[in-house]
C-alpha cells in the first residue's frame, strides 16, 4: 500500500549532547518496519529519474520494490549488481544532490530516503546473511589497481566479477584508502569498510598493503610483472594551504593530516593511548564535508570550543546539509563571511628541544561580503576594509581542498597531467599511456566517494572491452 506522506521517515540518531563526546556512529539506521514504510513512498516511476542521478546506475526502484515485499536479501543482490560498496554508499554518498534530487516525490514534499534504504539493506545483509559470494571462473587475464579507495575497490570488484585476476596495491597498512583514514568513525565505522573489503577478497581480489607505487614499484614494473592493464585510483592526498603568514606554526594541520592522524592512531577508541589533542580551542578553515569531519572530530578529541571559519554564507556552504545540521546540534560555532589572513603564534620558552619553536595562539580574519558571481556562478567574497578581528585558538585545521599526489606522475613517463596535477583521461578513463587507466580524485581532484566509484566502474568496463577484443 502506497505511503503518500510528504515527509520521509526520520533517521534515528544519537543525542547530540552524548555523541559530541564519543566516536560511535551518529546515525542509528532504520528498523525493518521503518524501511518498509519508507519504501512504500516510492512510486516506482516508469522512466526511473532517480537512476539517472546515480553515478553507478543502481536500479533503485527495483531494489526498493523488494524492500516493500520484505525481501531484503533480494534488494541487496540488486544493489550489488551495480555497487561494490553498498554499506559505504548508504552512509557517505550525497544522495540529496544525486539520486534523491531526481525523485518525483521531492516535487511536492521530501524525496524518498534512497540512501537510508540502501544503508538498511546493506546492514541487514551483513548482519543476517552467512552465504559466501560465488567466486567467478578465471578468464586468465591480470589487472593491477593502484590504491584501495572507492575508485580502486570499485574497479577491482567489477573486474573480479568478470573473472579477472585483480591485485590492489595500497600504500598504507590497511585497505580502504580515504574510507579508512579520511572519514571519521562516527560517519563511517572502520568495521563497515573492512566488511566490504572482505567481500571483495572472497570474489578473488588480492590486496597488497605497504606498497607505494612510484617508490616500491613503478607502473612500468607492474607491466613487467604480467599485468595487462593498470588502473590508477591513488586519490588526492596533497593538501592545499592558503599561503598566509603563520601556516608553518606548531598547531597548524591540513585536514588531511588531522583526520589521518586521528584514524590511523585510533583516537576513536575508548581511552586511546595515542590521542592527538585534549582541550583547547580549534578553528577549522573551510566549508566542505572534510571541514565538517575535522571540526566534529576535534570536538570528540576533547576540544573545548570549535569554530568553522568560512568566507561565504550558509547558503553557499558546500557541505552536506545533514552534516552541517549535526555540527550545529553538537555545538560547533560557524563564523561565516570570514576569511583568515594570518595565524598568530608565540615562542614557547619552556620547549627545551627548540627555543624558537612557535605555537598557535590565534587566527586573524577579515569580514567578507558577497559580490558578483564568479566563473562557476558563485558570488565572489570580497574583504570588508578595516574589519580585522582575532579568534583565540590553539589549533588551526586547513580544510580547503587537496590535489593529487605527484609521485605517480613523476615516476611514470608519458602520463599527461593538467596544470592542477590531475591525471588527464578520456571518457573511458584511459590516460595518455596505453593500457593505463585512472579515475577518482587522482583525475578530478577532491570529490565525492560515489563519483570516484562511478569512475572506477567506467574504467573497469573499458579495461574489459580492451582486453577481450
Amino acid at each position: 500500500m502506497a505511503n503518500m506522506n510528504p515527509k520521509r521517515n526520520e533517521m534515528p540518531t544519537q543525542d547530540a549532547s552524548v555523541r559530541a563526546h564519543n566516536f560511535n556512529e551518529v546515525a542509528l539506521g532504520y528498523s525493518e518496519q521503518t524501511a518498509i514504510d519508507e519504501a512504500n513512498r516510492c512510486l516506482n516511476c516508469k522512466n526511473m529519474p532517480c537512476v539517472s542521478g546515480c553515478p553507478v546506475k543502481i536500479h533503485i526502484p527495483e531494489f526498493i520494490g523488494k524492500i516493500k515485499e520484505g525481501d531484503f536479501e533480494a534488494a541487496y543482490q540488486i544493489i550489488t549488481k551495480s555497487s561494490s560498496l553498498p554499506a559505504v554508499c548508504g552512509r557517505v554518498c550525497p544522495q540529496e544532490t544525486q539520486c534523491e534530487s531526481k525523485c518525483v516525490r521531492g516535487i511536492k514534499g521530501e524525496s524518498v530516503g534512497i540512501g537510508r534504504l540502501e544503508r538498511f539493506v546493506a546492514d541487514w545483509h551483513n548482519t543476517f546473511c552467512t552465504e559466501e559470494p560465488t567466486r567467478p571462473q578465471s578468464n586468465g587475464h591480470k589487472v593491477a589497481i593502484v590504491g584501495s579507495g572507492p575508485s580502486g575497490l570499485t574497479c577491482a570488484g567489477d573486474l573480479a566479477k568478470k573473472g579477472y585476476d585483480v591485485t590492489v596495491y595500497e600504500a598504507l597498512h590497511t585497505p580502504g584508502g580515504v574510507l579508512v583514514y579520511g572519514i571519521p568513525e562516527f560517519r563511517l565505522p572502520k568495521a563497515i569498510v573492512a566488511k566490504e573489503v572482505e567481500t571483495l577478497k572472497k570474489l578473488g581480489v588480492k590486496i597488497e598493503t605497504n606498497i607505494v607505487i612510484g617508490k616500491t614499484l613503478t607502473v612500468d614494473e607492474l607491466f613487467e610483472m604480467g599485468y595487462e592493464a593498470v588502473f590508477i585510483g591513488s586519490g588526492a592526498g596533497l593538501p592545499n594551504f592558503m599561503g598566509i603568514p603563520g601556516e608553518s606554526l606548531n598547531g597548524v594541520y591540513s585536514a588531511n593530516e588531522f583526520l589521518t592522524r586521528s584514524n590511523l592512531m585510533k583516537s576513536y577508541r575508548d581511552n586511546p593511548e595515542t590521542p592527538i589533542m585534549k582541550g583547547g580551542k580549534v578553528a577549522v578553515v573551510g566549508g566542505g564535508n572534510v571541514a565538517m569531519d575535522a571540526a566534529r572530530t576535534a570536538l570528540r578529541l576533547g576540544a573545548d570550543k570549535v569554530y568553522i571559519v568560512y568566507r561565504r554564507s550558509m547558503e553557499e556552504l558546500p557541505a552536506r546539509r545533514e552534516e552541517v545540521e549535526h555540527a550545529e546540534e553538537e555545538g560547533i560555532e560557524f563564523c561565516l563571511l570570514c576569511n583568515p589572513v594570518e595565524i598568530i603564534g608565540y615562542n614557547n620558552p619552556n620547549d627545551a628541544r627548540d627555543p624558537k619553536n612557535r605555537f598557535v595562539t590565534g587566527i586573524t580574519c577579515v569580514r567578507m561580503e558577497l559580490g558578483e558571481p564568479d566563473a562557476r556562478g558563485r558570488r565572489k567574497p570580497i574583504a570588508v576594509p578595516n574589519s580585522e578581528f582575532t579568534i583565540d585558538v590553539d589549533t588551526v585545521v586547513m580544510a580547503i581542498g587537496t590535489s593529487p599526489n605527484p609521485l605517480i606522475k613523476s615516476t611514470t613517463e608519458g602520463l599527461d597531467v593538467n596544470p592542477r596535477g590531475c591525471i588527464v583521461v578520456n571518457e573511458d578513463g584511459l590516460t595518455s599511456r596505453s593500457a593505463v587507466y585512472a579515475g577518482g580524485d587522482a583525475v578530478t581532484g577532491a570529490a565525492t566517494v560515489i563519483s570516484a566509484m562511478g569512475a572506477g566502474k567506467i574504467a573497469a568496463q573499458a579495461i574489459d572491452k580492451a582486453i577481450s577484443e
